[in-house]
């Protein structure tokens, strides 16, 4: 849902150039095996401030080809924030057009290179999804890993997570998990416009050290950690992350008014 008069954009559909009251663009990037359905929350009160999309990250073959689908978005300067692996794929869409960026939201995500063990991980579950047995997306094996535990009893998340699993299916997930995670520190110490790093406090998967790393790289950006949420934090804190967001928005329209 959105706003009354305004409408949330997926990455399929052009962006329109002739909105009667232009407002910052902003681009939100879900991670593995998510679609638009992470952000449901997020949509209506962002789309308040902002000319909303939500970025379809489930056909290139590499980071670099997911961020030429968004710069083929919309021709001009817009805020990405990006989840888990969108996360990722908003460091590359820095990486190639800096100039473009007018804020950065980092969520729950790394810059950091799989490591040996995290590989051969990677790879067994794509060996296992590869096998022609039945996907059964994410279980509730998984979920403990991704969620708090006080948000695991609540059955309405991982029903969510579940059905957006299975909505995408393995191809997708396969697809996904061979991307390539490069090594994005230096990088980041390039950053300079509004940047938000934002982590569940019980995060496992990309934890709160890599995110308090961030936010040393990056100059100036603003760190905050999501108290009583794992690594899904859209889902699990859905109003703590709209403020966030929002915030963003707020920071560089400021900017830009100046």
């Amino acid at each position: 849902m959105v706003a009354p008069g305004r409408r949330a954009y997926l990455l399929r559909d052009p962006l329109p150039e002739d909105d009667p009251m232009p407002r910052p663009r902003l681009i939100l990037i879900p991670g593995t095996l998510n679609d638009e359905g992470l952000w449901r929350d997020q949509l209506a009160p962002l789309s308040l401030v902002a000319d909303v999309s939500v970025a379809d990250i489930t056909k290139g073959e590499s980071l670099e080809a997911l961020a030429r689908q968004v710069l083929a978005l919309h021709s001009g300067p817009f805020l990405v924030a990006g989840f888990s692996l969108g996360g990722l794929v908003a460091q590359e869409v820095f990486r190639r057009a800096p100039d473009r960026v007018l804020g950065l939201g980092l969520l729950d995500t790394t810059m950091l290179p799989d490591t040996p063990a995290g590989q051969a991980k990677r790879d067994a579950m794509i060996k296992a999804a590869s096998s022609g047995a039945r996907f059964i997306g994410m279980g509730e094996r998984l979920l403990a890993g991704y969620l708090a535990p006080q948000n695991l009893a609540r059955g309405d998340i991982g029903a969510r997570i579940q059905e957006m699993t299975l909505r995408l299916g393995a191809e997708v997930f396969i697809r996904q998990s061979r991307l390539d995670r490069p090594d994005n520190r230096d990088l980041l110490k390039t950053v300079t416009c509004p940047t938000l790093i934002l982590c569940g406090e019980e995060d496992r998967i990309t934890p709160m050290a890599l995110h308090e790393e961030m936010a040393r790289l990056i100059p100036h950006a603003r760190f905050l950690r999501v108290k009583d949420a794992g690594h899904m934090t859209p889902m699990e804190q859905p109003e703590g992350v709209t403020s966030a967001l929002v915030a963003l928005v707020a920071e560089v329209t400021r900017q830009d008014a100046v």
